[in-house]
């Protein structure tokens, strides 16, 4: 019996490979031979008889970042078909076969990098590291050439990707917040299914134990998290990876004590979501918990306890709502706070909202227009330096609540919060 050039492993390789689906993610932790499988995911139909109908495109972000997916090919593809040539000018990258098949390497950035391909039929697409892209406008742009003019060629989209990266939120909520590993989610929208398959460095008979221990050398306790566990809860490389832990800083709704001050702050937003959050500080006196337990924060100590967010569902894409209709929205849900979470005698004071709203445009603004509807603001600060100051501010509340600090005032979030949890402790640092 003449051994296989390559063999997928049984578990996730196998589930990746042979999944129907139209979308699939092979994601998880570091080492299940996620690369070795989108170049078998192309290579699967080489052969089949679709000929130079069977186009596909495999991209990342960088040329360099292509070296490694090149590298393997090479190994694997000149022993699988020795008839097949490498052309490795810049201008071609890619593989062809004397039956007419073609897989390129490409690089894509942008949205904008999508004008290259625009009216192509291209049936595979493949996206390496998917969590590289720190938005999913080129990838969901691409979609469209995804296509073939004749029917009975499949038309697919693979991907591959660890937690972690600029892309971990959006990634997160497009396919690990939808649906469990191996589940298919259908999309509303489209119709079309997705699914994510899951994958474990404990899979692979090949990578020695040199390799594990590498990885669990690694300092960063998110990034141990995300590399060895594939766990996607971590604040990946942002902001407040350090200072956020989820077990500690998000709480069960309970009832705001009656001294304590509530307000509420606002970021406008119509093709990009906008948010209103109600917020609410402790004047020292206990808070009754969910399980009825009396517990005592340092004054000056801040819970996030609602918010309206408006989104579509999809990430970064807004409602576009009129400022009539997100006053008319956040009156309604500020009254339904009343006798859920606060008392009927509380006031809930007019916070802070993006200064913008105050910039007026032919006589009149946008926090005009929410006043003549019943809700009013106070312009937010913007002043040099602020931002950094925020947020310095914020981590610092964070790490007091971590430590269980008895002095310094804390930041907690209601479980409620979903958008602010999903969004917020997963923030990247400017560059």
């Amino acid at each position: 019996m003449v051994k296989p050039v390559w063999q997928a492993l049984p578990g996730s390789q196998r589930l990746f490979l042979s999944c129907p689906h139209f979308e699939v993610l092979y994601e998880g932790t570091r080492g299940p031979g996620k690369t070795d499988s989108i170049l078998m995911a192309y290579a699967k139909y080489v052969g089949a008889g679709y000929g130079n109908r069977w186009q596909g495109v495999i991209f990342r972000r960088e040329y360099k970042e292509l070296d490694d997916l090149v590298a393997k090919s090479k190994r694997w593809f000149f022993q699988m078909y020795p008839e097949a040539r490498w052309l490795a000018s810049k201008s071609d990258y890619k593989w062809v076969w004397p039956s007419g098949e073609e897989l390129k390497f490409r690089v894509g950035k942008t949205a904008d990098d999508y004008w290259s391909y625009h009216g192509h039929e291209i049936p595979f697409l493949g996206f390496e590291e998917l969590t590289n892209w720190a938005t999913p406008e080129f990838y969901l742009t691409m979609f469209s050439v995804c296509r073939s003019g004749d029917s009975t060629v499949p038309t697919v989209i693979r991907a591959t990707a660890n937690p972690w990266g600029k892309g971990h939120t959006w990634v997160k909520a497009r396919f690990i917040d939808v649906a469990p590993s191996g589940v298919p989610y259908k999309d509303p929208e489209t119709g079309k299914v997705r699914v994510r398959i899951y994958g474990s460095i404990m899979e692979n008979p090949y990578l020695d134990n040199a390799y594990l221990e590498t990885l669990r050398a690694v300092e960063d306790p998110n990034k141990r998290k995300a590399w060895i566990l594939g766990d996607w809860n971590i604040a990946a490389g942002g902001i407040l990876e350090d200072a956020w832990d989820e077990r500690i800083h998000v709480l069960q709704p309970f009832k705001i004590p009656a001294g304590w001050r509530v307000d509420r702050a606002f970021d406008w937003g119509s093709s990009a979501p906008y948010a209103c959050g109600w917020f609410a500080e402790s004047d020292g006196s206990p808070a009754t918990l969910v399980d009825g337990t009396k517990r005592h924060f340092p004054r000056g100590s801040v819970f996030h306890i609602a918010e309206l967010y408006g989104w579509n569902g999809t990430p970064n894409v807004g409602v576009r709502h009129t400022n009539e209709k997100i006053a008319s929205l956040v009156l309604e849900a500020e009254a339904g706070l009343r006798g859920r979470l606060l008392a009927q005698g509380h006031h809930v004071y007019d916070g802070p909202a993006d200064a913008s709203i105050f910039d007026v445009i032919n006589g009149d603004s946008y926090a005009d227009e929410m006043k003549r509807n019943g809700l009013t603001w106070v312009p937010s600060y913007k002043g040099k330096g602020s931002r950094v100051q925020g947020w310095e501010r914020l981590r610092s509340m964070l790490l007091a609540a971590k430590r269980g600090d008895r002095e310094q005032p804390g930041f907690y979030v209601f479980d409620c919060c979903r958008s602010w949890i999903r969004t917020v402790p997963v923030l990247p640092r400017d560059d």
